[in-house]
């Protein structure tokens, strides 16, 4: 799993404006007023081949008994439990407040490492200043400047010397990870009890009664599965209790550790915004997928609604969702249950599929015959050779005359080429485009 940095401080000394210099792209707003960043933000990052996910919390104000000003500060302290490291920003034209020994000597009393950002220090004459944090008693300052990317490296240096050691993750080879994944009560917890036959995992209706993701191993037909039942995700706004807000990121890491997710949608509900967020994260994290529309033993006017017309509706809501298949059951009743593990294991291998280098090639050449590449100012794309670079989800590096002629349009009729020839069902396909010179050797 990816270390977590989280970066706090006081309103109005450049969080998130660090926060989207180190990311690369702007995703929190940035304001000179006070409290625009409310809620937990969070983004992947990479910084020398050290992969991480990052935090942006609001400002921290710990003497206010403001209500909105309170709910920050909350937020603020989860982000700290659940980070391997913290980035405190301290304004180094203000110098050292009140807020800032405050929020001190909070830091001094985790067991977390501690980074000291003196951010808005832009020259020479400014850099004097960060001494003047040494007092916070938190190590040695970093003097930064968030808007012109100044002293970044360094300070990800000391960042990065703190990341956890990474263990290799154990897993056997036929061993299948399965992340039950959706919204809260939608039959989570219910369906692992149904997969495993037996009460392992407390089932309530109560949304949010499982906190943590829980693992449970299960042999079947002498292949072993890993369940890992997570905590229900819902819309921030419907998120009222701070733990339930840790959940979320709990349920995140749990995709990160699946080789396949049951992503489940409730039946009388249908498709809904956060089932699209949810189901799209997993998606980009490359996962396989199999769609359980569960509770469809008490879908009304069922009879009036067959199958196939909700799965058409599924296919138009969840449209990145076009490879995975779909599975009506019941978690309650049991009914088509025991297709779960069946379709977890076809989805598995579809996802470890290789093509020879030869019969792709030939395909691209067959695509290519069928349906040219459009041209872009007079400029025709070529593809020149192709080659499958990774499984799980398949990889597939081709390379071209010129990157920039590469269409999305074309990219997705040729994965639907790749998918009448071989399946691929349950798992998305990647593509990387390459530039290649037409007479260099191949």
């Amino acid at each position: 799993m990816k270390p977590i940095v989280a970066i706090v401080g006081r309103p109005n000394v450049g969080k998130s404006t660090l926060f989207n210099q180190i990311g690369k792209r702007r995703m929190s707003i940035v304001d000179d007023m006070p409290g625009v960043t409310r809620d937990r933000i969070y983004m992947d990052a990479v910084w020398l081949n050290h992969e991480f996910t990052l935090i942006d919390t609001g400002g921290i104000e710990i003497l206010s008994n403001d209500k909105i000003l309170t709910d920050i500060r909350a937020q603020a302290d989860i982000a700290m439990d659940e980070a391997d490291v913290i980035v405190f920003v301290v304004d180094g034209r203000a110098g050292i407040t009140s807020s800032d020994e405050d929020i001190a000597k909070i830091l001094r009393g985790t067991d977390k490492p501690v980074i000291v950002a003196v951010n808005k220090v832009d020259s020479i004459q400014l850099d004097v200043n960060t001494y003047e944090f040494y007092n916070l008693g938190l190590g040695t300052p970093i003097g930064i400047s968030a808007s012109n990317a100044l002293n970044l490296g360094d300070l990800l240096d000391a960042v990065t010397e703190h990341f956890p050691k990474v263990e290799k993750d154990v897993h056997e080879d036929d061993e299948i990870r399965i992340a039950v994944i959706g919204r809260p009560n939608v039959g989570k917890s219910s369906l692992v009890n149904a997969l495993l036959g037996e009460e392992r995992v407390i089932v309530s209706d109560i949304p949010g009664t499982t906190r943590d993701a829980i693992d449970t191993h299960f042999f079947q037909d002498d292949m072993k599965f890993t369940l890992i039942d997570t905590a229900g995700m819902r819309r921030k706004a419907k998120i009222d209790a701070p733990v339930e807000r840790y959940s979320v990121m709990r349920s995140l890491r749990a995709i990160d550790r699946a080789d396949v997710v049951l992503m489940l949608i409730e039946a009388p509900v249908g498709v809904t915004e956060q089932d699209k967020k949810i189901a799209g994260y997993a998606h980009d994290s490359g996962k396989g997928c199999v769609i359980v529309v569960n509770k469809w033993d008490i879908f009304p006017n069922k009879h009036d609604r067959s199958t196939n017309r909700f799965t058409d509706d599924l296919r138009e809501e969840l449209g990145f969702l076009q490879y995975a298949p779909v599975l009506y059951a019941s978690a309650l009743t049991g009914q088509r249950v025991n297709r779960v593990t069946e379709l977890v294991k076809f989805v598995a291998e579809q996802q470890s599929m290789r093509i020879q280098t030869s019969a792709l090639n030939e395909l691209i050449r067959d695509a290519v015959a069928v349906n040219p590449p459009p041209t872009k100012k007079g400029k025709q794309l070529k593809i020149l050779f192709a080659t499958q670079a990774d499984i799980c989800p398949p990889r597939f590096v081709l390379f071209v005359n010129n990157p920039e002629l590469v269409h999305f349009s074309y990219l997705r009729f040729l994965e639907n080429r790749l998918r009448e020839s071989y399946g691929f069902e349950g798992t998305p396909l990647k593509f990387v485009i390459r530039k290649r010179n037409e007479d260099e050797d191949l």
